[in-house]
């Protein structure tokens, strides 16, 4: 691995530690705190994702690996800093699918997926689920989309972010209605968002409605 590009973890922090270099290894790295940068809001998938591991990276190393949330710009803040930190293994950063998103959808970005980053793990993988409200007058979404398209201007739905892929399969969904069907988006951040077993959990406490798992694989029924 070089030792000249900063360290970028791909959905997790499994292999934090064995991502450092050998001279590392041998001066006892880590000898101090270690940030791991997380790029969204607090409550995220990505930020619980970042807690969890990092967490028990530092248990086995018995040192300290703490969470950064470094939010703005669908994630291009954070990881814009991640990428100008000094190169030596204490900055990491938890990147989801935003990483290598953001390139195609800004004009202008403050890294470079691939020159300013050292990939240490794919550690999970996620999926976007459609869940709605328990009141709303629809129990699938051929049911959802007929009421949208007799009320327009009256639905909206949460995304956590542009470029984001909550964002990205809403506005997918909101075109193929039709592209001036009045489905607004409201960004509150990735802390608006929930996991497939948070959602899942959702949908059996309120008796909720998931509609749709946006996956490669069917999903189970619950």
């Amino acid at each position: 691995m070089r030792t000249d590009r900063r360290r970028f973890i791909a959905g997790a922090l499994a292999l934090g530690a064995a991502g450092a270099t050998p001279a590392h290894a041998q001066s006892g790295y880590p000898n101090r705190p270690v940030r791991v940068i997380v790029p969204f809001a607090p409550g995220g998938v990505t930020d619980v994702t970042a807690r969890l591991i990092s967490g028990k990276i530092g248990e086995q190393l018995d040192k300290q690996f703490y969470v950064e949330n470094i939010v703005g710009g669908s994630g291009n803040v954070g990881m814009g800093q991640a990428a100008r930190a000094a190169p030596d293994g204490y900055t990491m950063l938890t990147a989801f699918s935003s990483l290598v998103i953001n390139p195609a959808l800004f004009e202008r970005i403050p890294y470079d997926p691939v020159k300013d980053f050292d990939p240490v793990s794919l550690a999970v993988t996620s999926t976007t689920v459609l869940v709605v409200n328990p009141d709303l007058q629809a129990s699938n979404v051929r049911e959802l989309v007929a009421l949208i398209r007799a009320n327009p201007g009256k639905f909206s739905y949460a995304s956590a972010g542009a470029g984001t892929t909550s964002h990205l399969a809403g506005e997918q969904f909101r075109l193929a209605l039709a592209p001036d069907d009045a489905v607004e988006e409201v960004q509150r951040g990735a802390g608006s968002q929930f996991d497939p077993d948070a959602a899942l959990a959702f949908v059996e406490a309120w008796e909720s409605g998931a509609f749709a798992v946006a996956a490669a694989l069917r999903a189970a029924a619950s």
